[in-house]
């Protein structure tokens, strides 16, 4: 079965949290930069990111996760905003396009991740017994092997720690631990990768992971509907 490779600002997930990993409390700040064959230009506002956290819980923009949940408000106001500005209604969508997306994680899937697949397309991860320290914490390697249309094996080396987060980090890598360095295949020869720069302990408080209020709740299917009449509306505005 074809893996799908989980982008930063992909829609996730929701399901019963797991006990925490630990007790840190603070944020995780990193360096975005283009490392893959084919660049791509980052702007200066994208060049940076950070993860709040708070015990087994991760707050990045308006995606947060606790345990094995995970749960994102998309903001699509704006859009729909500018098709009423032009007398453009959706087919069947009514609302104002602010979504509450969740959708459940099992440890198994994320388990899968780890298991050697070498066909094209698909990837694995590989944990490797070689560690170092980052920013005051012990960093364990681990190699995503990435395999193209064509089979040729693309691997990216990753660095995480097991002192931060929640037992995975479904926000960036769906991986076994809290990423300190990790490499985003965005296919075609484009990859990005974070590297931590900064950790802050404290700073963080329980209520910082509250994702803003005025967000509906909305399936995987129908935000999917929403989606596709969203397409079909701005093609009448070209």
């Amino acid at each position: 079965m074809k893996k799908v490779f989980i982008a930063a600002v992909a829609l996730l997930l929701g399901l019963g949290s797991l006990n925490a990993q630990n007790t840190f409390r603070g944020i995780v700040k990193y360096r975005v930069e283009s490392t893959g064959k084919v660049a791509i230009t980052i702007k200066p506002e994208q060049s940076v990111f950070e993860m709040k956290v708070y015990d087994n819980q991760i707050l990045s923009g308006q995606t947060v996760q606790t345990g094995m949940k995970v749960a994102q408000a998309i903001d699509f106001s704006p859009y729909i905003s500018l098709l009423a500005a032009n007398d453009i209604e959706l087919e069947s969508y009514t609302g104002d396009g602010k979504f509450l997306i969740r959708e459940e994680m099992k440890k198994a899937t994320l388990d899968s991740g780890y298991i050697v697949d070498k066909e094209p397309g698909h990837y694995y991860y590989e944990e490797v017994d070689e560690t170092q320290q980052m920013l005051g914490y012990t960093a364990h390697k681990l190699i995503m092997h990435r395999y193209d249309e064509e089979g040729n094996d693309n691997p990216a080396t990753c660095w995480y720690t097991t002192e931060i987060g929640p037992e995975y980090c479904l926000v960036l890598g769906s991986i076994k631990g809290f990423p300190l360095v990790y490499t985003q295949e965005l296919g075609e020869g484009r990859a990005i990768t974070y590297t931590a720069t900064e950790i802050v302990k404290g700073k963080v408080k329980e209520t910082d992971m509250l994702l803003p209020a005025g967000y509906k709740d909305a399936s995987g299917e129908e935000f999917e509907t929403f989606q596709r009449e969203m397409k079909e509306a701005f093609e009448l505005l070209q």
